[in-house]
């Protein structure tokens, strides 16, 4: 099962390439942010994240929200939590 996971945006590493590095429960990866291009998105915003790419803006209620609703799942959560720290762009 894939899920989207909240994440915190730390860096935007490049601009024109659209990429950002963002972190989820202690793992930073950099993404793609380039769907969200026109949300001008900076360090210390909230992304839902999914197979490497920020898929929402979301508010800091909403990913803690998210993140406990995640960790609910039990081993869904920590397989979701090891393809994040897997995956890179």
């Amino acid at each position: 099962m894939c899920l989207g996971i909240p994440g915190q945006v730390v860096e935007i590493v490049d601009a024109d390439a659209y990429l950002a590095k963002v972190e989820v429960n202690g793992i930073r990866r950099t993404i793609s942010v380039r769907l969200l291009a026109e949300q001008n998105l900076l360090p210390g915003d909230w992304v839902l994240v999914h197979v490497g790419f920020a898929m929402a803006k979301i508010d800091q209620h909403e990913a803690d929200l998210t993140l406990e609703a995640v960790k609910q799942m039990g081993q869904s959560y920590y397989d979701e939590i090891s393809a994040f720290d897997s995956t890179a762009i």
